[in-house]
């Protein structure tokens, strides 16, 4: 079942033009969201922060708004049976809505943490970072790499070899007393999960640190965790690097991801 054009189908084929710039380019934007209690409305779904991501990528690639209410309508109507949606605008103003399940290990991933691997190759780096755009092959590859060194996650470095984010989520690390998180100035996607985490601790006057991730930096993180709007926070147990003969290890139980979970989902009142 998707949402497509204005239109409900109950099919897992969608018909295309061969001269489609989505399908030959990859040029859409997205969003995904998690719905909380089926509701658009429920506050940790953020319905209006998703959207505004959309008006922000489409105003960036100067394409065709699309009709805003028919999105409305098309997440309302498959929020009922996916709590996962994916909102992918077309340069024309088209959208395509559909839906998923969570992730089957999620709770298993949120209390044991993860693997990552650092994808220090070139290809592996975002196209056009402050936009979701539909062209997502280096992300996605570098993910394919991760899995076959054993990993869930990979990631992704600028050309200086400092680590940025993952190729799904914005990553964080815990050290001298705070969360430490990469700037949006070193070619990272503005994740709304990341952007309710640091709006919340700036509200109570807690200091999140924002500086370019080196390898001075990441030897003296004792936790370590990435996050997106699907996941919330998943702890980063080990991180391999690209030759897979080196690794540093986090607690995934440190009692700071408390502190990070809090931000994310708003009960620190």
């Amino acid at each position: 079942m998707y949402w497509y054009d204005g239109r409900l189908y109950n099919s897992t084929t969608l018909q295309l033009d061969v001269t489609e710039p989505g399908l030959l380019y990859g040029a859409t934007v997205f969003t995904t969201l998690r719905v909380y209690q089926q509701s658009l409305q429920h506050p940790r779904t953020y319905w209006e922060g998703h959207l505004r991501r959309l008006r922000e990528s489409i105003e960036l690639c100067e394409w065709n708004s699309p009709d805003w209410n028919c999105i409305d309508e098309g997440a309302k109507r498959l929020c009922s049976d996916f709590p996962v949606l994916r909102i992918a605008l077309f340069p024309d103003g088209r959208e395509l809505i559909t839906g998923r399940s969570l992730p089957g290990d999620l709770l298993q991933r949120q209390q044991q943490g993860v693997v990552a691997w650092v994808a220090e190759k070139p290809q592996f780096r975002r196209a056009i970072p402050e936009a979701k755009t539909g062209n997502y092959l280096p992300a996605w590859l570098a993910l394919q790499q991760a899995k076959q060194q054993g990993a869930v996650e990979a990631i992704l470095t600028d050309s200086y070899s400092r680590w940025c984010e993952t190729s799904t989520g914005n990553l964080w690390g815990w050290c001298e007393g705070k969360w430490w998180t990469p700037p949006l100035e070193v070619g990272i996607l503005p994740g709304l999960a990341r952007e309710q985490i640091c709006d919340r601790a700036s509200w109570h006057n807690i200091s999140i640190g924002q500086q370019p991730w080196s390898e001075s930096l990441v030897v003296k993180f004792e936790a370590m965790a990435y996050t997106n709007s699907v996941v919330e926070v998943v702890p980063i147990w080990k991180v391999v690097t690209g030759d897979a003969e080196a690794s540093l290890t986090f607690d995934p139980n440190h009692p700071s991801l408390r502190e990070l979970r809090s931000l994310l989902v708003g009960d620190l009142y």
